[in-house]
């Protein structure tokens, strides 16, 4: 294999996520990029499976993108590195996991759809980790758009800084510089009222400039430059560029040039993107940054990580500071294990240009690389080369919570062990995939974003590791507490002719607020329970608390106040006092109200206004209580509410239904509240309690 060798400088490097909706056209523009930069020959078609991107076989069976691929190009001395990320809902964490790689977050919009749930998503996670953003409107060419109500709505929806840098001509069939130029006419209007909108916003940020304009009416673009990017870093502008990737017609492709010109000269290079930040240890208060400083030590972070059964681990990484060889020897800082002690060496170092590696000497500051076959290397892993860097991570990114879940268990008995080792895998490429084991339902479930991502998930079990599960509805980890005081009291003793056993316990329980768990209360005098023998009345207690009273779940929100007891000095052992005590302790739950307790969600559900009505009535027949309403720019509503998370079990596809695709809802756990009287006989009917042994 041959090994390339780079002459670019961090200077010259752009580093750009494209994000947006499924169906928006993002690896189609990709591939076009590619083929007008030189870098490809002639565009695949995606709908043939053809693309750069989408070369995974559940990608082609699926037909869009299920992970995010990094490809790069080199365009009038710039090297650009794209990101090429998943649109459907239940794949934003593979999208929002890679922001740490980049400067600039680029989303992409289908004009004919329009702003859509993912658009939403994806603006507002960027602008929270402070990455510049710019806005592409792709498919300018269709029939029956109107780009101007786009427009508006975006300005609406995400504020005046959203501004045009081109706009449409010929009814789609080309763009025009409103950036440079102020003349001619658009499909929008005249060309010369963007550029002053556009022009007035950039100098905003620069008093001398703002003056300099101020008195000449004109800027040139050279003066712009560094004005514009500041713009961006600060959130003070929004660009929005007009293409047509792939054209109905079959024509030429529209605004490609353009938008490759304003990457090269206008996005920010990683010496003028925001810093990113670093902690040490659990501080994070205190935030170190580092210089892209290629003679410095090095400071790397692994943003990705895929695994190939046959081939080994690939981790995906960004260059912070220092200079990465095939020679580096590299610590990883493990921050979940603690400090790595062995360093590894690089061997092989590679750029990723889809499923294409193409090795490289070195990686500089700025620049995205991969390594592959290191096993202890992980996503969200920083790398280096410095005793002096231990315990050391980014910031930590919000990767969003995954709802969804399945219970699984094998379809072949003996492949428990396959399972797991495939799910770890699993979890090594999705951050925002999940694996539990409810120790009150007694089943392994797999948590994801959605439906579409769990199937794709045990797609990938069946095909790439060559085992089968079964899967139900997870059943749902219910709590018990007690409603009122009561005491309790046992005395054990047992005599089997040898040496005896012998204990007696008096407690009191009496019911705590929700969510304030377990008190233990040692209320004894006098020696009635000698204090070795307490933490076997506690361990006891403890046991009848994990063994529940009503349907076998967890008891919580209680205090438990031992007060009296007895005991023999020969026949006082500690299993005695552990029997004692949870008998005692089960006798006063017994005359305490024990009460079933559900999980409550929160949740938030986003709709356009006109399904608002539809979905408050549908979460109040959920029992659901809605604690607010808010009205959206774009005529979107949030609705706030509180829902028994046995009633949203399938709350994504219900939703789906009920908005034609277009609600979103994010879901958390909130707190646990009483079961109604009569779900709860039903719940209790299917528990039957083991007869004592004791």
């Amino acid at each position: 294999m041959a090994v390339l060798t780079s002459t670019y400088t961090t200077a010259d490097i752009r580093n750009l996520a494209l994000v947006g909706h499924a169906g928006c056209g993002k690896s189609t523009l990709v591939q076009t990029l590619l083929e007008h930069a030189g870098t490809i020959g002639h565009a695949g078609a995606s709908e043939r499976g053809q693309t750069i991107c989408d070369f995974t076989d559940e990608e082609r069976e699926h037909g869009h993108s299920l992970y995010s691929h990094i490809v790069h190009m080199d365009f009038r001395d710039r090297h650009i590195n794209l990101i090429d990320t998943p649109g459907s809902p239940d794949f934003t964490g593979q999208a929002v996991s890679v922001f740490p790689a980049v400067e600039t977050v680029a989303v992409v919009i289908d004009a004919q759809s329009g702003i859509e749930s993912v658009t939403r998503r994806m603006m507002q996670r960027a602008e929270r980790r402070r990455l510049c953003r710019m806005i592409i409107i792709n498919k300018i060419d269709a029939q029956n758009i109107d780009l101007s109500d786009l427009l508006s709505s975006l300005t609406e929806a995400f504020g005046s800084v959203v501004l045009p840098i081109n706009l449409p001509t010929r009814g789609g069939k080309g763009v025009i510089d409103c950036f440079r130029q102020k003349e001619g006419m658009s499909d929008l209007g005249p060309v010369a009222e963007f550029h002053t909108a556009i022009i007035d916003q950039v100098v905003e940020v620069d008093e001398k400039l703002m003056e300099l304009y101020l008195e000449q009416g004109e800027i040139t673009p050279e003066q712009l430059h560094d004005p514009f990017e500041k713009a961006l870093r600060e959130g003070h502008l929004v660009p929005v560029c007009f293409v047509a990737s792939k054209p109905h017609d079959g024509s030429e492709a529209v605004g490609i040039d353009e938008l490759l010109d304003l990457l090269a000269n206008l996005a920010p290079s990683p010496l003028e993107g925001n810093p990113r930040p670093f902690v040490r240890g659990s501080d994070f208060d205190h935030e170190l940054h580092f210089e892209p400083d290629a003679g410095k030590h090095v400071i790397a972070h692994v943003f990705a990580v895929r695994v190939d059964p046959y081939a080994g681990k690939l981790a995906c990484f960004r260059v912070h500071q220092g200079t990465v060889t095939p020679e580096s020897l590299l610590y990883i800082d493990d921050v979940r294990a603690g400090e790595s002690k062995k360093p590894f060496r690089v061997g092989h170092l590679f750029k990723l240009q889809g499923k294409e590696h193409v090795e490289i000497d070195h990686a500089i500051p700025g620049d995205l690389a991969a390594v592959a076959k290191v096993d202890d290397i992980h996503y969200d892993a920083v790398l280096h080369d410095s005793h002096d860097e231990d315990n050391l991570h980014l910031r930590p990114i919000q990767l969003p919570e995954p709802m969804s879940g399945l219970a699984i268990a094998p379809k072949r008995r003996g492949d428990e062990q396959k399972i797991a080792d495939a799910f770890s895998k699993m979890m090594e490429e999705d951050p925002t995939l999940k694996i539990t084991r409810d120790s009150v339902t007694h089943e392994t479930v797999i948590h994801g974003m959605g439906e579409l991502h769990l199937r794709v998930l045990l797609e990938k079990l069946k095909t790439r590791y060559h085992v089968e599960v079964d899967t139900h509805p997870p059943k749902i980890a219910y709590r018990e507490t007690i409603s009122k005081k009561a005491q309790g009291h046992h005395r054990h003793k047992k005599q089997t002719g040898g040496a005896g056993q012998f204990g007696e316990v008096y407690l009191r329980v009496e019911p705590l607020e929700r969510g304030a768990g377990f008190e233990f209360v040692d209320d004894t005098f006098g020696g009635s329970i000698p204090n070795g023998l307490m933490t076997a009345v506690e361990k006891g207690v403890r046991q009848g608390l994990e063994g529940g009273f009503i349907a076998g779940c967890p008891l919580q929100d209680l205090r438990v106040s031992v007060y009296d007891g007895k005991h023999h000095p020969v026949d006082s052992k500690e299993i005695a006092f552990v029997t004692a005590a949870r008998h005692a302790f089960l006798d006063a739950i017994n005359s305490a109200g024990p009460v079933l307790l559900e999980p409550v969600v929160h949740l938030e559900v986003t709709v356009p206004c006109r399904f608002m009505g539809d979905i408050t009535g549908d979460l109040a027949g959920k029992r659901g209580r809605i604690q607010g309403t808010d009205i959206l720019p774009g005529d979107m509503a949030l609705i706030d509410a509180l829902v028994p998370l046995a009633e949203v079990g399938s709350y994504q596809s219900q939703l789906k239904s009920m908005t034609a695709g277009q609600g979103t809802f994010t879901m958390e756990l909130n707190h646990y509240d009483p079961l109604p009287a009569h779900l709860q006989e039903k719940v209790a009917a299917t528990y039957k309690r083991e007869p004592s042994t004791d």
